[in-house]
């Protein structure tokens, strides 16, 4: 019987949302990898299910097809379907969703800009040490923001994993790939030892290939070098 879940996706922080979810609801899902040197994700069959030719997509299947695209809105989908990790009470729903926004219009944001510029335009000759300072500080704000968050409690919401830490940790957790500090933020990184620690999350982190740069694990020049070299003109 096949999966009711066809998921298409890459090895990114919106890439592994998905995977984490399903990982952690231990539900059986088709993983269809995108790849980006090969411009899939721009392929006319692709851009049908999700115009804005980006990742991650799902389909599911048991509902007539019905596709769903951004990350933060497949996460609410899939919390939906499977009655899992978004509770029922109508203000923790309401304190999920907040915090699931401010991943996807401030900490994801911001932290892909400190990568950008980073990781991407200064090795190939595009310096902007303006730039590198606004998001970088930005970035340090929100996690900060986090940690202020996190004081006293082990989740963003409520007693248990939600999709606001699931959407969260690949990004904050990349700090280290945007070389931004969390240097005394000690909620913070207490709340990124539990998801570090959870197997079910680490194993949809080698999905659709690992990638441990990211995180500040293995050879992160070598990594830089080639994810430079791929935006290189």
């Amino acid at each position: 019987m096949q999966p009711d879940i066809i998921l298409y996706t890459a090895s990114t922080m919106n890439g592994w949302k998905p995977l984490i979810f399903l990982h952690e609801a231990e539900v059986a899902y088709d993983l269809v990898p995108i790849d980006f040197s090969k411009k899939e994700q721009k392929a006319p069959d692709y851009l049908k299910i999700n115009p804005n030719g980006r990742i991650p997509t799902i389909v599911d299947r048991s509902n007539d097809n019905f596709a769903v695209f951004v990350s933060g809105a497949i996460l609410w989908y899939l919390a939906e379907k499977y009655d899992r990790f978004l509770s029922h009470d109508p203000n923790e729903r309401s304190q999920t969703l907040q915090w699931l926004m401010f991943q996807m219009a401030g900490i994801g944001p911001m932290l892909g800009q400190a990568m950008y510029f980073q990781r991407i335009a200064k090795p190939n000759g595009d310096d902007v040490p303006y730039a590198i300072s606004r998001y970088v500080d930005e970035s340090r704000r929100l996690l900060e923001v986090l940690d202020t968050r996190l004081e006293g409690r082990e989740w963003l919401v409520g007693d248990s994993l939600s999709i606001a830490d699931i959407a969260t940790y690949p990004w904050a957790r990349s700090f280290p790939w945007a070389r931004v500090s969390v240097e005394g933020l000690a909620s913070l990184q207490a709340w990124f030892d539990r998801i570090d620690a959870r197997p079910k999350t680490q194993e949809a982190l080698q999905f659709p290939k690992p990638w441990p740069a990211a995180f500040g694990r293995g050879d992160v020049e070598a990594a830089e070098k080639a994810n430079a070299a791929r935006f290189k003109e």
